[in-house]
């Protein structure tokens, strides 16, 4: 019997095969900047990078997110320049010793996300949803690539200081609406929609946002979440990042239960075990 919980029916275009998304993904995190708040410094060199990446496939991750632009709150701006060198040599060295990867690009710049797919990878994940390069969603029209359009106000550098909302969830939904309906009108079929979590939102609002995620099953789209060791978590429970994976897991499985359809984490055992188990459930029986 199909289980319920999970929304059938959607695939995603990759390199010409369609990946069914009626059982949920897991998306490996590899950060390759220095100035990450979970693990930067981890993985600035190859040799770190392709043990990390195959770590991460043979636990089980259906991508791997290759990001050189620290998102963390204030992180330092840098320079397209300086994103290419950190980003296309991973994804280089990634396609040359893991063919069958699936690489992502977490970058909101067309250039890179052009340069990147150019070099094997084959997702666009844009933190700011088009909203830092006007000519995004031009190129992702033309690359006929999946995106990850995630929500964001501001920058990494002055989100933090963007999160007075009325009413988060429809306000939110009032983005998607807008967004999907540019990327449509561009041709653009394969559009993941992601909340982000931490972006521009307090903790009380990312956990509001979390208890109404299948809200946003109304755009009958794949949803990705983002909640690896988030700072929801560890300033919540008064630990720190390190500790915040027991934290990580109870959130995924409620993410999975509200209908995420690709749960992104630094952790990638640990997301394969909590989407195995979960899937065991039916409500319907």
């Amino acid at each position: 019997m199909q289980n319920k919980i999970f929304s059938a029916n959607k695939t995603l275009n990759i390199r010409g095969s369609l990946m069914d998304l009626s059982k949920p993904k897991v998306m490996g995190i590899l950060n390759v900047t220095p100035d990450s708040f979970y693990d930067g410094f981890r993985y600035t060199d190859e040799a770190s990078i392709l043990r990390q990446s195959e770590k991460m496939i043979n636990e089980g991750a259906d991508f791997i997110d290759v990001g050189g632009y620290s998102t963390r709150s204030g992180a330092e701006d840098i320079s397209i320049d300086e994103e290419r060198k950190r980003v296309l040599p991973a994804i280089e060295a990634i396609v040359k010793n893991f063919p069958e990867a699936i690489l992502s690009v977490d970058t909101f710049r067309s250039a890179v996300a052009r340069e990147a797919i150019q070099a094997g990878a084959c997702l666009v994940n844009d933190v700011s949803g088009g909203e830092l390069d006007p000519e995004m969603y031009s190129l992702i029209s033309t690359l006929n690539v999946p995106y990850v359009m995630m929500h964001m106000r501001g920058t990494p550098q002055t989100m933090n200081r963007m999160t007075d909302y009325e009413n988060p969830v429809k306000e939110m939904a009032d983005y998607f609406h807008r967004k999907i309906f540019e990327l449509q009108e561009l041709g653009v079929k394969d559009i993941i929609i992601d909340p982000g979590f931490g972006f521009a939102k307090t903790a009380q609002q990312s956990f509001l946002l979390l208890s109404q995620l299948d809200y946003f099953k109304i755009f009958e789209r794949p949803i990705m979440v983002g909640l690896s060791r988030k700072s929801m978590i560890w300033k919540t429970l008064k630990i720190n990042p390190d500790d915040a994976l027991d934290g990580t897991t109870a959130l995924n499985t409620i993410a999975l239960l509200k209908g995420a359809s690709i749960l992104r984490v630094h952790d990638v055992r640990e997301a394969r075990e909590v989407l195995e188990l979960v899937q065991q459930l039916d409500f319907d029986k």
